[in-house]
């Protein structure tokens, strides 16, 4: 079996240690993490801004890196479920089509490729922090992520999940819109981070480091001791630590 790596621009240039993280845990199962160094953007800003004919021309960069993969395994729903968007792109072209068709059905966020395809919930992490959970907008309306990341976490002892009011809600970053609507995306991050501080935990848990990023970003601005991290980086310190 054949599983992959993609890691994403954000995780790529800014927070290696998430895709680190990933290979040293899905090493306890015996799965060695083939990373295709051709590997590039998954398109996602350009199709965003209607740049169709861009976004394209990154997807079928993607498409030739994963073509001989298993599995695809990214740390970012929002990455993912741009993939699940090719077969869109190239609906005009059969003979694409049909290996974006074949990616999207092989592509995998962390936590569903854990709890779907390998069936393990219970990693043996010990975690003893108050914990607040945030599903970006992505993972859990394009992908449907909703159980797999709660399933692993309250199998990490001592880990104690504290709800996040209003979590569904969109922390504000949204790629493009952050830029383009700077002032509204402040206002909501600010607005989410309001939530986060209302929990009271240590620790902001997530499954796309772009979220995390402008979260983090806010709270270090108000001068805010929460943590932030990736839930697979969670895993690994939680079980380095057990």
């Amino acid at each position: 079996m054949k599983v992959s790596l993609f890691i994403t621009c954000i995780s790529d240039a800014v927070y290696p240690r998430v895709g680190e993280a990933m290979v040293r845990l899905l090493a306890r199962y015996g799965i060695k993490l083939e990373f295709p160094s051709v590997q590039t953007c998954c398109g996602q800003p350009a199709f965003n801004s209607g740049y169709w004919d861009d976004a394209r021309a990154s997807a079928r960069t993607i498409l030739d890196a994963f073509e001989d993969s298993d599995f695809v395994i990214a740390p970012s729903g929002s990455c993912t479920g741009m993939i699940h968007h090719y077969p869109k792109l190239f609906e005009q072209d059969p003979a694409t089509l049909k290996r974006a068709e074949a990616l999207k059905n092989k592509a995998y966020e962390f936590t569903q490729f854990l709890v779907q395809v390998l069936g393990v919930t219970d990693l043996g992490a010990f975690f003893p922090h108050k914990v607040t959970y945030h599903p970006s907008c992505h993972g859990s309306r394009l992908l449907g992520i909703k159980e797999e990341p709660l399933a692993l976490m309250s199998k990490v002892k001592g880990l104690e999940l504290v709800p996040l009011p209003y979590a569904e809600d969109c922390c504000g970053f949204g790629g493009t819109f952050a830029v383009k609507m700077a002032d509204i995306s402040g206002a909501m991050v600010t607005e989410k981070v309001d939530h986060v501080l209302e929990t009271e935990a240590e620790v902001l848990v997530g499954l796309d480091m772009a979220c995390l990023m402008n979260i983090a970003g806010n709270l270090r601005y108000r001068n805010q001791p929460v943590r932030v991290m990736h839930l697979a980086e969670l895993l690994y310190e939680g079980v380095k630590g057990a």
